[in-house]
């Protein structure tokens, strides 16, 4: 497995770096070890994600280098940052160089008034990671009540290995300037480097002297008189969630890991199917349905869009068959979610018509016809073939809003959805068949009118 790049302190490198630049032979530099902790925020609506690494320094009073290297990664080196998480008051963190004529390489400049071990933690932005969601959901045998648990894949495309990584995931869009691998990928970080004389800092030269020489030294090459991270600008930051996966994980550069992220059983649902020839052709759809609330155990955070499977279970031994799957968006608090599980073989609607007829014509003064009635009866049958109860949902749409309907048979609830379009429900047991019929007239032409003037 390859090193962590916080771990790439060159142990040879006075004599590397002394061929591009002698004034770096007279600096230590401090050794950095193994991280006491990592942890990635990653977003999925940006190629970035927010490392902050744990350390624990040895550090020696007066001057130290920090040495750091991010050759082969997508790390963002204008983001770096560094903050003791103790003896603050004592350590003084000046900036971050880069030499000249070395590439993907930045020296931390600190000053220390304590000798010896220094928790510090150490932040930059990377691009490379990403996470998807996923779920998976089995239905009791009488389909009513669904466990549902979730999976967050990781992807690790960055360059860099991080063991043991706690990982947070952030739910919401933000808006960067500069994407993060380009940065990376520059030669050198702010366009140019510092001059070789900022890094040669003789011990017996004060802190206050140095201070001002670095200034005047940034001011000759128009460089800003701090380093600071990349601009980013969030947008709708109240509608952010964080999403913090328990525990920590391997995550390796170059693989994908599944982590658990929840798992919730018994969450009612409703199962619901629905034929409508404009939408769906010829197939009957079905349709599972819950909400993110706290009746339907459910509620305590948004749900991450992603796919999920349905299975079911078919027996006592707890057997699964597969149901079906659909993807979603994300799911507020409190919001309703529908999920097509695709087309469903076990439940049929037949529409067949059984008569077409014209009547009532109407002519204007010449003789041409200007308007009809358009009449054909339908008979709908609608079967279900499974062994436990349906509910089916019959939508039938028409071509405009004049007409009438009359109805028989055995057609369940009955509602007008719009002005053109008309629904039947209808609760059918297991393997059952119902039928129904309607007759529809449809006014055209002058017909309109006279529709429209008896309605």
């Amino acid at each position: 497995m390859r090193h962590s790049v916080l771990n790439r302190i060159l142990a040879v490198t006075v004599v590397c770096l002394a061929v591009a630049s002698p004034a770096l032979a007279k600096v230590d530099l401090v050794t950095l070890p193994a991280g006491k902790r990592i942890q990635l925020t990653i977003y999925n609506s940006a190629d970035l994600t927010l490392a902050r690494d744990l350390r624990e320094l040895t550090m020696k009073k007066g001057e130290n280098v920090l040495q750091f290297s991010w050759a082969g990664t997508l790390i963002d080196p204008t983001s770096l940052d560094m903050m003791p998480k103790r003896f603050g008051d004592k350590i003084d963190i000046f900036d971050i160089t880069y030499p000249p004529r070395v590439r993907n390489l930045g020296l931390w400049n600190i000053r220390s008034g304590v000798s010896g071990s220094v928790p510090v933690e150490i932040t930059y932005f990377t691009s490379g990671l990403s996470w998807r969601a996923f779920y998976l959901g089995t239905l009791s045998n009488d389909e009513k009540v669904m466990d549902l648990e979730g999976y967050v894949r990781v992807s690790n495309q960055s360059g860099e290995d991080y063991p043991d990584a706690e990982t947070r995931l952030i739910v919401g869009k933000i808006h960067i300037l500069d994407q993060i691998a380009e940065l990376a990928q520059r030669e050198f970080p702010y366009g140019r480097p510092f001059p070789p004389e900022i890094l040669a800092r003789p011990a017996a030269v004060p802190t206050e002297e140095l201070a001002v020489r670095r200034e005047r030294a940034r001011e000759a090459v128009g460089l800003v008189a701090a380093a600071k991270p990349k601009e980013i600008k969030k947008e709708g930051l109240s509608e952010y969630f964080l999403y913090t996966i328990e525990g920590t994980e391997t995550i390796a550069d170059g693989w994908s890991k599944r982590l658990p992220s929840f798992k919730t059983r018994g969450v009612p649902v409703t199962n619901l199917y629905k034929y409508e020839e404009d939408r769906y052709g010829e197939n009957v759809v079905r349709f599972l349905s819950f909400k993110n609330d706290k009746e339907h155990k459910l509620g305590d955070t948004p749900i991450p869009d992603g796919v999920i499977k349905v299975f079911r279970t078919v027996d006592e031994q707890a057997h699964l068959s597969y149901t079906g799957q659909a993807g979603f968006k994300y799911i507020p608090v409190d919001e309703d979610v529908e999920l097509n599980l695709g087309a469903a073989p076990d439940v049929r609607v037949k529409p067949k018509l059984m008569k077409y007829a014209t009547a009532n014509y109407a002519f204007d003064r010449k003789g041409n016809i200007d308007g009809l009635d358009e009449i054909t009866t339908f008979k709908v049958e609608v079967e279900n073939f499974r062994d436990i109860p349906v509910r089916v949902e019959v939508t039938r749409n028409f071509p405009n809003q004049y007409f009438e309907l009359e109805k028989s048979g055995d057609l369940g609830k009955f509602e007008k959805v719009d002005m053109d379009t008309v629904k039947f429900t209808l609760d059918l047991k297991p393997n059952s068949k119902r039928e129904f019929e309607y007759t529809h007239t449809q006014y055209h032409g002058t017909r309109q009118d006279r529709s429209a003037s008896r309605s």
